[in-house]
């Protein structure tokens, strides 16, 4: 091969990096004024992601009052909904504007939503259920305190 056809290539490749390393790490984002990240959405991308949002805290409502009701079953049926089934429906057109640290406490929440109802399935403690959660609501913290999501301008 020629030195033209290898330049062209390698800027080809370089392009296609660049555009794989902002739909996979870097997302849609930008610098708020108060210090978090910005991520840039759609209106009903948006919606998603705060319904989503959503969800957690009814759940996490749902297996707070399981608990202290010493009903297992229901913090186990609570957790399931909005385990790492839930996730099924989120388009990769949504997927590619969330920056990979957003990604990450996602998916880690909803996979700790699927751990808290397989231990409660096994050991019926509430106690231990209740330790779980207040685990898995350190994500929901650290999330609200890096980032927040604003409608993108057209």
């Amino acid at each position: 091969m020629n030195k033209k056809c290898i330049a062209i290539i390698l800027s080809l490749l370089l392009i296609i990096g660049g555009g794989v390393y902002k739909f996979l790490f870097e997302g849609s984002v930008t610098e708020g004024s108060d210090g978090r990240t910005v991520i840039l959405l759609s209106a009903g991308e948006r919606d998603m992601v705060l319904g989503e949002m959503r969800a957690f805290l009814d759940t996490t409502q749902q297996i707070t009052r399981a608990i202290s009701e010493d009903d297992m079953p229901a913090v186990i049926e609570a957790a399931k909904k909005v385990g790492m089934a839930a996730q099924g429906s989120v388009p990769a057109s949504l997927v590619g504007k969330l920056p990979m640290a957003f990604k990450k406490l996602g998916f880690d929440t909803h996979s700790r939503f699927d751990q808290l109802a397989m231990d409660t399935e096994d050991l019926g403690d509430g106690n231990h259920a209740l330790a779980e959660l207040a685990t898995l609501m350190q994500n929901c913290v650290a999330c609200h305190a890096v980032y927040r999501i604003e409608i993108e301008k057209e």
